[in-house]
């Protein structure tokens, strides 16, 4: 990879954190068996403490470490050089670069021992193992066929869901998988696919060409998928070293010079907008100009080449710091906040079960009974933050889905003015050829298509920006009642051993909220998403993907078939022109009639269709928080429930049988002792790798 020096850089970097997550992992397996035997070793003991949902969160935070990858995403359009990018950074000729196999197929590059491509299909088949000269052979197509059957909105391969190559690559084998996604295309059937892929990937490496900067293609998808998402995108600028070329005198320093400045400030003014996150402006640590096919060549002649002036170790520089020292570390960051928390409410739990082993059991049923009023008031907490989500719920549907009703209308307002940019050229006397007729028809639908798609792509980007600020203010509220709710449960504690909770005045927000709090505020992650039909460690409550599977469905397919019912020229519109004797018409006076007469069919159904897609965000809106109060109420309930549990256990135990107190002690402090040692571990581990990427 890249020169010796950045290659072992990154590769141990990415070493380090897939190593630091394999052994969290472990670590929280074992905390969880040792929670699961005190839990199990009931007999002639105080009984089980309550930890059923501490050990399931232990499993499922320990599987997602132990599964997951650093998956980068690339994108790019056709003749880009996707596929000699992903060479030039593998650093072995892994994929064909000659013709485009993923244009037409999702391709995912991982490790395996051995070299060989399996594909995957979207029937019931069987999956078909190939060597690489067979796929090569049977699922890539020319560029020309490629982009014909994009324009016809057709598969070449329709019943084929993904293809997995596998290789024996260092970097593959350091946790990294890489989705060669099919060419940009943002047709309806496309849109679900294209937003599945942005949203289930750690970062997006979006390749242009330094020949054909930023076309119309690659700005609307752009301006669709990518921008105000909060993505992490890095652009690569392929081909820089054409620049040169393209001179009439090569050798000129200052006629490249300044034909490269020209050349960045065209890039500048159209990537700027992607590159801002946060408010903050990432544009020099996420655009590169990259030579791809000068560094392939470089690294198969030497694989331990230096590659300066190729752009890539200025990238690969850029990418470890994003995947080792941001996203690496977040992740271990979660599986220390797991820990933390179940080890917190472990020592809690001994804390209050030791002062009880003295209490004979009419003493313990009195300091039970006392604590009734405190149970009563974390049920009303739960019912108080149920009931905030449900008015932001009930808030939040109604005004997004009235703005999309709004914003729907209203496009009938300004059609005329925004169609012109997408509308197929028209020629005079178009209309008595036939073959002229169909072919314009179908460009018409598909101009209407993508005018409908950016249409309906920018509205959403609003909804998703009120759903943002609407989980975040769901976020503070669920710290401020995971602070109450802390209160009384320390209350509980108090009056149930007599002693008073100690507090401490360093620990956080973070290290002092309830579980289910935690999980509210976004602290720690337990969903896992899907690419292609493979497990992903996914970003927790994902509203975002719960917006997708309602809004994919939303408008497109609809609009069309309402505007053009039948062929535009036997339809409303056709017979319009007809009558207006558009023969006589020059061309662009025939387009603007085209228009007109395109919008009065569309403002026609407008009315219905706004209604009647408006129930559908309504719906989905409502989703999106009907799953988050779920959670959080069976969360707070398990919260509950575990508490009053762990009394009646005890309660139970000391009714059947006398309790041999200095034994028990011993038991519960040892489960203690190794489930302290366990976070101590995983704090060490965590400190260890920041430490070691500073």
């Amino acid at each position: 990879m890249i020169s010796p020096v950045e290659s072992t850089v990154f590769l141990d970097h990415l070493e380090l954190v897939n190593r630091g997550r394999s052994l969290v992992a472990s670590l929280l397996e074992s905390m969880a068996d040792r929670v699961k035997f005190a839990e199990d070793s009931t007999k002639r003991n105080s009984g089980q403490l309550g930890l059923v949902r501490e050990i399931e969160d232990l499993d499922r935070v320990s599987d997602k470490l132990k599964k997951g990858v650093f998956r980068l995403l690339v994108l790019g359009d056709m003749k880009r050089g996707k596929s000699t990018f992903l060479n030039a950074l593998i650093g072995e000729k892994v994929l064909p670069s000659d013709v485009n196999p993923c244009t037409a197929i999702l391709t995912v590059l991982r490790y395996g021992t051995t070299k060989k491509v399996t594909v995957y299909f979207s029937d019931r088949r069987s999956p078909e193992e190939l060597d690489f000269q067979e796929f090569k052979l049977k699922y890539t197509i020319d560029p020309s066929e490629a982009k014909q059957l994009e324009q016809e909105n057709k598969s070449a391969f329709p019943n084929v869901d993904y293809a997995v190559v596998e290789y024996p690559l260092p970097l593959l084998a350091k946790g990294v998988e890489i989705v060669d996604s099919p060419g940009l295309n943002d047709t309806e059937a496309r849109n679900e696919l294209s937003l599945g892929y942005v949203n289930n990937c750690h970062a997006i490496l979006f390749v242009l060409a330094a020949s054909q900067p930023c076309t119309l293609a690659e700005r609307r998808y752009l301006e669709n998928y990518i921008k105000d998402r909060g993505l992490s995108v890095f652009f690569l600028i392929n081909a820089w070293d054409r620049v040169r070329e393209s001179l009439i005198d090569p050798d000129d320093t200052e006629e490249l010079e300044l034909a490269e400045t020209r050349l960045r400030q065209v890039f500048a003014n159209n990537l700027a907008e992607y590159c801002r996150v946060d408010g903050y402006n990432l544009y020099e640590e996420r655009v590169f100009e990259v030579s791809s096919l000068q560094a392939l060549r470089k690294r198969l002649k030497n694989p331990d080449a230096l590659l300066e002036g190729t752009g890539f170790p200025e990238f690969i520089k850029a990418l470890n710091t994003f995947l080792t020292k941001e996203r690496g570390i977040a992740e271990l960051r979660e599986g220390r906040t797991i820990a933390r928390q179940i080890t917190h409410r472990i020592q809690e739990a001994i804390a209050r079960r030791i002062p009880l082993l003295d209490t004979d059991v009419n003493e313990l049923k009195k300091r039970i009974n006392s604590v009734t009023p405190e149970f009563e008031q974390l049920t009303e907490i739960r019912d108080r933050f149920q009931s905030e989500i449900v008015r932001s719920r009930d808030t939040k549907s109604q005004a997004i889905a009235e703005s999309f009703r709004t914003y729907t209308l209203n496009l009938g307002n300004t059609f005329e003015a925004d169609f012109l940019k997408y509308q197929p050229e028209l020629k005079l006397l178009d209309f008595l050829s036939q073959g002229k007729r169909e072919a314009f028809n179908a460009a018409m639908q598909k101009a209407f298509e993508q005018y409908i798609n950016d249409k309906l792509a920018d509205w959403s980007r609003s909804a998703e920006q009120e759903m943002k600020t609407a989980f975040s203010q769901l976020s503070q509220t669920a710290a401020k009642y995971g602070s109450s709710y802390n209160q009384i449960t320390d209350r509980i504690t108090e009056k149930l051993t007599g002693q008073q909770v100690p507090t401490n005045i360093n620990s956080t927000t973070e290290d002092n909220s309830p579980g289910w709090a935690k999980w509210a505020m976004g602290l720690f992650s337990l969903s896992t998403g899907n690419i292609a039909g493979m497990a992903l460690a996914g970003a927790g409550f994902d509203w975002k993907s719960i917006l997708l599977n309602y809004f994919t469905v939303v408008g497109l397919g609809s609009i069309i078939a309402a505007v053009f019912p039948v062929a535009l020229f036997a339809g409303p519109i056709g017979l319009g022109l007809l009558g207006l004797g558009v023969g006589v018409f020059q061309a662009d006076r025939s387009r603007h009639e085209v228009v007109k007469l395109a919008k009065q069919e569309l403002v026609k159904h407008l009315p219905r269709l706004a209604q009647e897609q408006s129930k559908t965000v309504f719906n989905a809106v409502q989703e999106c928080f009907n799953v988050y109060e779920r959670e959080v109420t069976k969360r707070i309930n398990e919260d509950i429930q575990s508490r009053q549990s762990e009394l009646d256990n005890l309660l139970a135990q000391k009714s059947s049988f006398e309790i041999d107190r200095q034994t028990e002690i011993e038991r519960l402090q040892k489960l203690e002792t190794e489930v302290s040692g366990k976070l101590k571990e995983v704090e060490n581990i965590y400190q260890d790798c920041i430490s070691s990427l500073s």
